[in-house]
């Protein structure tokens, strides 16, 4: 197995502790999202999905408890591809929730928007390996 190497941001949150940022491209655009070893998967802002893929997207009324961002509406749509520093995912079939709120509080202390999360089933299936000390983390192929 090949192992792809990562870097990792550790961001203070001040009395809500610290948080892993990872960087993400996705729609060809650099972003970050937050490492989340809690959430059972991976989610992406429904604003940056509606921006691109407005034309396929499905929209579901059940509330997903899939991470600690709660909404009532989770769009449904396919990312043609993610790359997490040198991984790709290709047809990336994700639910897009309004993180706007949780990405103005990133801001607001200074630190660069998130457009996602990057949860357990990413983290599962590369079985991820994180090193805080290092700030890095290693998926493997």
């Amino acid at each position: 197995m090949k192992s792809v190497p990562i870097p990792l941001k550790l961001i203070n949150l001040q009395d809500d502790g610290f948080h892993l940022l990872v960087e993400i491209v996705v729609f060809n655009e650099t972003h970050f999202a937050v490492l989340d070893t809690g959430a059972s998967r991976s989610v992406f802002d429904k604003a940056i999905i509606e921006k691109h893929l407005s034309e396929t997207l499905q929209v579901s009324e059940e509330i997903n408890a899939a991470t600690l961002f709660t909404t009532t509406t989770t769009i449904q749509a396919t990312i043609p591809e993610v790359r997490i520093g040198r991984l790709k995912l290709k047809n990336y079939e994700t639910v897009a929730f309004d993180l706007q709120s949780v990405s103005e509080t990133y801001q607001q202390f200074g630190h660069p928007p998130i457009i996602g999360i990057i949860g357990g089933d990413i983290l599962m299936q590369y079985k991820a390996v994180i090193n805080y000390d290092k700030l890095l983390m290693r998926l493997y192929k």
